[in-house]
């Protein structure tokens, strides 16, 4: 009898973790470079006796750095186990009306699995034939908008004016901006929290911070909302940070010229990799993000995804309506970009 009462969701699929020094790993958007040196030390300095004792459940010294960084109070800052589990506490805290949230059809694939998860309401918004977002389709009544900016996979990114035209039109829903990509090109909407009390922007450590590996995400938001997140947080998981993590996160946001000079490397090697598949015939749509959402030329996205994949590279490729021909190319080093475009050579 138990079994009826199970419940029962689609899980979240993520990209393909291969093992192996050989391997070329382009399918998860992790940043191709280590985290700053400060990183290492704290981590070689670590005092395991306080590994004993619980952590500071109101991350303290984290939200502190951050909020300094950006010029906030820390009650404007609230972290969690990267930014999945933030959007998910935002998800349980502000999500909760009869009226469904909004986000596109193309998008970050958890939203939907933590609506089905909580039993969320939701609607799906297309976006064009260009996989633009049309901001006029956020105009109707909800119960809360999240929108990634950029938009992944396609990397696509708007200006601020987009996302306060929404909020303009959502004064009565909670806006969440996802910037999980934010610091590769695109535009953030943190200067817009100080006009509405109901923005959450969210972000992490995992992409241009090089920490996917230790699970650091944010939100910035008004004293209210981050007041409501720390009441459900406390209420679930007051621990959930842990104390290596928080001394690792620090030290990360310390080094600003070593995270300005990877950024550059990154996208310089994004506009690199976009040129050489221009001239290979790929359909390469412009990214602000660290990865790149083309259409193959002269053979499939799917049998590029697989042929690649038996030389070791591995690449995104999403089953999915609208978009089951085209592949998400995260950027690595630039000897492993050249390695991917030797091989789509060959293989086209």
């Amino acid at each position: 009898m138990w079994r009826e009462y199970v419940r029962e969701v689609t899980p979240y699929t993520p990209g393909e973790q291969p093992g192996g020094a050989d391997v070329i790993k382009l399918n998860t958007n992790e940043n191709p470079y280590p985290p700053c040196s400060g990183v290492a030390r704290a981590l070689k300095e670590f005092d395991c006796e306080a590994l004993r004792r619980y952590p500071d459940p109101a991350v303290s010294k984290l939200r502190g750095a951050i909020a300094s960084y950006h010029n906030l109070d820390m009650g404007n800052v609230f972290v969690g186990v990267g930014s999945d589990d933030v959007i998910a506490m935002c998800y349980m805290t502000f999500f909760n009306s009869d009226k469904p949230i909004l986000f596109p059809d193309i998008t970050y694939s958890f939203y939907d699995v933590w609506a089905d998860e909580f039993k969320v309401p939701f609607t799906v918004k297309a976006l064009n034939d260009d996989f633009r977002i049309n901001k006029s389709d956020y105009y109707v009544e909800n119960g809360g908008v999240i929108i990634p900016n950029p938009n992944a996979p396609t990397g696509i990114a708007e200006p601020v004016e987009f996302f306060e035209d929404i909020l303009n039109h959502n004064r009565d829903s909670i806006v969440i901006i996802d910037e999980a990509y934010v610091d590769f090109g695109a535009s953030s909407c943190i200067e817009l929290l100080s006009k509405y009390d109901n923005l959450i922007v969210v972000r992490t450590f995992s992409k241009s911070r090089s920490m996917a590996g230790s699970r650091i995400g944010y939100a910035l938001a008004s004293e209210e909302i981050i007041t409501a997140l720390h009441n459900v947080k406390y209420s679930y998981n007051s621990y959930t940070m842990d104390s290596v993590t928080i001394k690792l996160g620090v030290e990360a946001i310390k080094d600003e010229k070593y995270f300005r000079d990877n950024l550059d490397k990154v996208i310089c090697t994004r506009n690199w990799t976009r040129d050489r598949l221009n001239e290979l015939g790929f359909q390469v749509f412009d990214s602000s993000a660290n990865f790149l959402f083309v259409k193959p030329s002269g053979i499939s996205a799917k049998a590029l995804f697989e042929k690649l994949k038996e030389r070791n590279i591995y690449v995104r490729y999403f089953n999915k309506p609208r978009i089951d021909n085209y592949l998400r190319i995260s950027i690595g080093t630039d000897s492993e970009m050249q390695a991917l475009i030797e091989a789509i050579a060959e293989i086209i």
